[in-house]
């Protein structure tokens, strides 16, 4: 009778626990998908492009997306200065940066405006390694740019990192459908893990905490850097 009991009441307690968890990340879901529909840009120091795919210099239709709407924002003078993020893979000739930053002359900005961030491979990485140095510059106030789905957790890495940071995220990014609820489900895992155990050590062990939380696996390795 009393193991009866006991294991009644073991299978309440992991009812409850998983309503939580699903509660947590039902609501989670909606907060990613409604940062996705905002846009908050506003005068800035700096706007933040987060990196992407590029192919020997050129970057790819996600990357051009988050570009072009960089350099709108800088055109309506929400900030002086773009800052483009991410390294690159082996083998590969160019950075993110560097590919990012060529584009943007290519389309008028002018060299000067721009600040390249060439060491990075994830969202964490970027955002970290730019705060730093735009801190040295006297720069917290920025305009972050990325994909939509993205929106929430790159806000929530910049507030962890001390930047007093909004989002202007593309409206022209080649990710929809499938792929895009897709991104959104893994977003979702990544923001409300991130909430838990903090967006850096996050970033550091993102592989430890996936084996130690089944389903979580994806948390491990870059993350954001499309």
């Amino acid at each position: 009778m009393l193991r009866y009991l006991s294991w009644r009441v073991v299978f309440r307690v992991a009812l409850v626990l998983v309503a939580a968890g699903f509660l947590y990340f039902t609501v989670t879901f909606v907060q990613v998908w409604r940062a996705a529909r905002s846009d908050d840009a506003r005068p800035s120091q700096a706007i933040v492009v987060l990196g992407a795919a590029q192919f020997d210099g050129r970057p790819s239709a996600v990357f051009r997306a988050r570009l072009d709407h960089a350099a709108d924002l800088y055109e309506d003078e929400i900030a002086p200065t773009i800052v483009v993020t991410g390294g690159k893979q082996e083998g590969d000739r160019f950075t993110e940066a560097t590919a990012g930053a060529d584009y943007l002359v290519s389309k008028g900005v002018p060299d000067s405006a721009i600040l390249r961030e060439t060491t990075s491979h994830s969202s964490w990485e970027s955002l970290s390694a730019t705060a730093n140095f735009l801190e040295e510059r006297g720069m917290t106030r920025v305009v972050l740019v990325s994909d939509p789905f993205h929106s929430l957790r790159i806000e929530s890495i910049a507030d962890e990192l001390g930047l007093d940071a909004v989002t202007s995220p593309t409206r022209t990014s080649p990710i929809t459908g499938a792929s895009e609820w897709w991104r959104f489900f893994t977003e979702t895992l990544r923001v409300g893990a991130g909430r838990i155990f903090g967006f850096g050590r996050l970033a550091r062990h993102g592989d430890r905490v996936g084996k130690l939380v089944p389903g979580l696996g994806i948390l491990g390795g870059p993350s954001g850097v499309v």
